[in-house]
């Protein structure tokens, strides 16, 4: 697993922000809809991460990592502070669509989901964003975002994690099916909703039959074509 730092992670916040308060400064006209937003959902050791990199640095889109977001939802004074770069009419819009997400969805607003759905509720808002994992297709309006999935068969991400991690076959296999069992477990806890159910995605992809750069550039192609 990845570590970082507080500070790094502080970081990487006030980096976001600065990008953010900068567009917001260049915006003259007020936009009718957000910017789109691509959400990455994916099995591990299937090589989305490295799709999802390259799709945002592509599109000129600010990658938006699971684990970053699930430690600033784990921070409310973090949180507050990302929250607040948007204007009071914007915050206004934020909380109304957050309350109407808990109603609709009968979720139980705990602390860390409350938090969550705020921060990439917060990105949401902002737009321009590749946001990875952590129930973000769920989160967001759909019609607001393009949701993908991808998926490879067991043995195939078993492979991959052997020969990119160097890892023994055990050693795959056992992190693999804890990962599987981890992340559906949390879309169940947190969203009562299947990870796998196809109808909570726009495009999917079998990455045992495509290769990075291919399942690139169909990602890009389908986002082209997309019909908000």
């Amino acid at each position: 697993m990845t570590k970082i730092s507080r500070r790094s992670l502080e970081r990487m916040v006030e980096e976001q922000l600065g990008k953010w308060n900068l567009a917001g400064r260049e915006r003259k006209p007020p936009r009718s809809k957000p910017r789109p937003v691509i959400t990455i959902s994916r099995e591990p050791g299937c090589g989305a991460s490295e799709v999802a990199k390259r799709l945002a640095e592509d599109l000129g889109m600010d990658l938006m990592g699971g684990l970053i977001i699930e430690k600033v939802a784990e921070s409310a004074q973090m949180s507050r502070k990302i929250v607040s770069s948007l204007d009071e009419r914007e915050i206004s819009k934020r909380d109304d669509w957050l309350s109407s997400l808990f109603e609709t969805r009968h979720l139980w607003p705990d602390d860390y989901l409350f938090h969550l759905t705020k921060v990439i509720g917060t990105v949401g808002r902002h737009g321009n964003a590749v946001i990875v994992g952590r129930g973000a297709h769920l989160i967001l309006p759909s019609g607001e975002t393009f949701r993908v999935r991808f998926s490879a068969p067991l043995s195939c991400r078993i492979r991959h994690m052997m020969e990119a991690h160097g890892l023994p076959q055990p050693d795959a296999e056992k992190y693999l099916v804890r990962k599987d069992a981890e992340r559906r477990a949390f879309i169940w806890r947190y969203f009562h909703a299947d990870l796998t159910d196809p109808r909570h995605y726009d495009l999917l992809i079998n990455m045992s039959k495509i290769s990075v750069d291919g399942a690139l550039e169909a990602v890009k192609a389908a986002f082209a074509s997309w019909k908000r």
